[in-house]
């Protein structure tokens, strides 16, 4: 591991251990809070497409709100205009469903590699690297703690054209509904169609980086997804008019899928499955976290009680030993008798356990106010000073 790596996983340990783990308490805090509030939302999206039915793409326009309401859906929440729908359609290009003639190729992507047809088309390269732990089974990149797998990601493109949902496989007479991928960001269910691993040769230095455990390039993979025509998918969103009048399927914030190869049922049954774990998560991250911060209050409670019965044990003594301290200053004192800290004061305090009579009142005190005190002159650990007076 490098001296640079050693270092940040010794300073994110000190700053998660900061408070006597109150940091790590907090962190683990916010984490809790996350988790419920996702999995409110989660649950709120499960109830509502639960309620929903699957509606045909033919009966869509019904469900639109009439002219004669457009009055009454101002007052209304923009949703409450928008009805949400849950709908099951095949992929079709929207040249396709226009009318007229159609080419191979129009209204469509063609990939670059397998060469098929595609109305999205996305392609990743990915960069791999080794995930050997090195000679020691070490791990030398401190980021494998929270990553796992060394993969960078390299790049990613997307292309879109306009698609639409229908109904049949039959181009005539065709009900459809248009898809607006507008500001989503939900994930899109595309198939691999191409993988090409371009491996990076190797430098004499990547041995030593082998042997130590260090993360070298292994690889260049390039990926190309497709959504193709023709697939059957289910859509989840809110419908609304586009400009040309068509009915239309735009996406919900709060609904976790958008898009999906799963039936209404399946996606139910992923979406409380995932529901369920965040609940345990959930509580496994809010019981932790209420055991770190109970215990990071306890410890800085007995510390600040600590500090404060130190503080008012030190002030108890500075009050007899006030009108001492005039005495000694105006007398003059023998050679042998000096506070062998300042030389100016008689020694007054003897340290407890040695027994060392040294000191004056003063320097006994600064000394025990050490974070580490230790007698002047035998260098042992010190409890506690008393106070010795002449006869």
């Amino acid at each position: 591991m490098a001296s640079y790596e050693q270092e940040i996983s010794q300073a994110i340990t000190r700053i998660a251990l900061a408070g006597d783990g109150a940091v790590l308490g907090f962190g683990l805090a916010v984490l809790a809070i996350r988790t419920w509030l996702k999995f409110r939302s989660n649950s709120k999206a499960l109830v509502k497409i639960q309620e929903t039915f699957v509606s045909h793409i033919s009966d869509l326009r019904s469900l639109l709100p009439r002219e004669g309401d457009e009055e009454g859906n101002r007052t209304c929440g923009r949703e409450a205009a928008e009805p949400f729908v849950v709908v099951r359609g095949i992929v079709r290009p929207e040249v396709s469903v226009e009318g007229g003639e159609r080419s191979p190729g129009d209204g469509v992507i063609v990939t670059p590699n397998s060469g098929d047809e595609a109305v999205v088309f996305q392609k990743t390269q990915t960069c791999l690297y080794n995930e050997w732990r090195g000679l020691f089974r070490w791990s030398a990149d401190w980021r494998a703690l929270f990553g796992g797998s060394l993969k960078e990601q390299v790049s990613t493109s997307i292309r879109k054209v306009p698609f639409v949902l229908t109904e049949t496989d039959e181009l005539k007479n065709l009900s459809h509904v248009h898809i607006n991928l507008d500001d989503s960001k939900h994930p899109l269910p595309l198939t691999i169609v191409y993988q090409n691993l371009n491996p990076v040769q190797a430098s004499p230095y990547t041995v030593f980086q082998a042997i130590f455990g260090r993360g070298y390039p292994v690889g260049l993979l390039d990926e190309e997804k497709i959504l193709p025509p023709g697939k059957e998918i289910t859509a989840i969103g809110h419908l609304c008019i586009t400009h040309d009048g068509h009915p239309c399927i735009k996406s919900c914030k709060w609904i976790p899928c958008f898009l999906s190869d799963l039936t209404k049922d399946q996606l139910v049954q992923e979406i409380a499955t995932g529901r369920t774990v965040l609940f345990w998560s959930g509580i496994v991250l809010s019981t932790a976290a209420i055991g770190v911060l109970s215990y990071a209050a306890f410890r800085n409670w007995q510390k600040w009680k600590e500090w404060r019965q130190q503080r008012q044990l030190l002030h108890s003594r500075e009050e007899p030993n006030m009108s001492v301290v005039p005495d000694e200053e105006s007398e003059e004192v023998p050679d042998g008798q000096l506070c062998v800290v300042c030389l100016m004061r008689r020694r007054r305090s003897a340290f407890i356990p040695c027994g060392h009579h040294v000191c004056c009142s003063r320097c006994a005190r600064l000394v025990e106010r050490e974070s580490n005190p230790k007698c002047p002159v035998c260098r042992q650990d010190v409890r506690n000073s008393v106070t010795i007076y002449d006869s």
